[in-house]
C-alpha cells in the first residue's frame, strides 16, 4: 500500500491526530495525514490521506464542509463549547420563529472573529497559547462564506441547526454570533461533520472497521471529478522530470496516467500544464 484515501467517522473524545496515529499503527505506514481538524468534542467525516496521497492535502482541505450542530442556550464558556470553563449561566426562553430568522440571516458572506481557543497564529504564536497563559490578544477577523444554514429543532434549551460552510469556518464562532444576535448566550453542545466535498458520513469507516481490516481505500479517481490523460513514452519522460507540457484542454487539473499508473496531477497555467502533485 503506497497511497490511498480513507474516510473515517471520528468518534467523540478523540483528536484528529489520535485517529491519524491509530491508522498509522494499524496499517503499518508512517506517512498519514488528515484534511481538516475536528475538535475532540466533534464527530463525523475526517478525510485521511495515506502515503503519496498526503500530497493532496491542500486540494482536499479546500473542499466545503457540512455540519449538524447543537447550541446549549443560557450557558457561556471560555472555549465556546460545552467542554470549557463556565463563565455565565442564564435561564432563557426563546421564540422559535426568531431563532429561525436569525439563523437564516447568517447565510452569505460572514465576518468571523476567530475563537481564542484555536491554532491560528498571531505574531508567531498560536491563539490557544495566549488563552492558556491568560494573555489578552486581538482576535483576527476573517471572511468566510456560509452557503446554507437552517434550523432543525429547538427544545429543552437546545438549538439544532444544519449548515454548509467554506473551509476555515469555526462553527463555535458562528454559534457565539448567532446567540449574540438572539440577545442571549450559548455554547456549542455537539458538532457532527456530515459531509466534506463529496465525502459523506454514511460512507465513512469506523475505528473498529479499520482495526478489523474491514474498510475501503479510495483513489484520486474515486473522489475527484478530474479529467484523465494517458501519456505516451515521450511525454512520460518529460513529466517524470517535472517539465511543463502543452495540451489542448481547458480543465484546471489533469490526472496524468502512464500504463495504468497514476503519475501526477498537473495544473493549467496559460497554454501549458505544470506540476501540482507528483506521485
Amino acid at each position: 500500500m503506497n497511497k490511498g484515501i480513507l474516510i473515517v467517522n471520528k468518534p467523540k473524545d478523540y483528536t484528529s491526530r489520535d485517529v491519524v496515529n491509530i491508522i498509522s499503527k494499524e496499517l503499518k505506514i508512517k506517512k498519514v495525514g488528515h484534511t481538516g481538524t475536528l475538535d475532540p468534542l466533534a464527530t463525523g467525516v475526517l478525510v485521511i490521506l495515506i502515503g503519496k496521497y498526503t500530497k493532496l492535502g491542500e486540494m482536499l482541505t479546500a473542499l466545503d464542509k457540512e455540519y449538524i450542530a447543537e447550541i446549549k442556550v443560557g450557558l457561556k464558556t471560555d472555549t465556546l463549547d460545552i467542554t470549557g470553563k463556565i463563565l455565565e449561566k442564564r435561564n432563557e426562553a426563546l421564540d422559535i420563529l426568531k431563532i429561525e430568522k436569525v439563523i437564516k440571516s447568517f447565510k452569505g458572506l460572514y465576518h468571523m472573529e476567530v475563537p481564542i481557543y484555536s491554532a491560528i497564529k498571531v505574531k508567531g504564536k498560536k491563539l490557544y497559547q495566549y488563552a492558556r497563559e491568560g494573555i489578552e490578544v486581538k482576535l483576527p477577523i476573517k471572511d468566510v462564506y456560509i452557503y446554507d444554514i437552517n434550523l432543525i429543532d429547538y427544545k429543552d434549551n437546545i438549538i439544532k441547526f444544519q449548515t454548509k460552510v467554506e473551509k476555515g469556518t469555526y462553527i463555535r464562532s458562528l454559534i457565539r454570533d448567532i446567540c449574540t444576535k438572539l440577545n442571549t448566550i450559548g455554547t456549542m453542545n455537539s458538532l457532527v461533520r456530515i459531509k466534506q466535498g463529496n465525502f459523506k458520513l454514511e460512507d465513512a469507516n469506523t475505528i473498529q472497521d479499520i482495526k478489523n481490516n474491514n474498510f475501503k481505500l479510495l483513489s484520486v479517481q474515486d473522489v475527484l471529478d478530474i479529467k484523465i490523460y494517458n501519456l505516451n513514452d515521450e511525454e512520460y519522460f518529460k513529466i517524470k522530470n517535472g517539465c511543463k507540457i502543452k495540451l489542448n484542454f481547458q480543465d484546471k487539473y489533469l490526472l496524468l496516467m502512464y500504463q495504468n499508473e497514476e503519475v501526477a496531477i498537473y495544473q493549467k497555467e496559460g497554454v501549458y500544464y505544470k506540476v501540482y502533485v507528483m506521485f
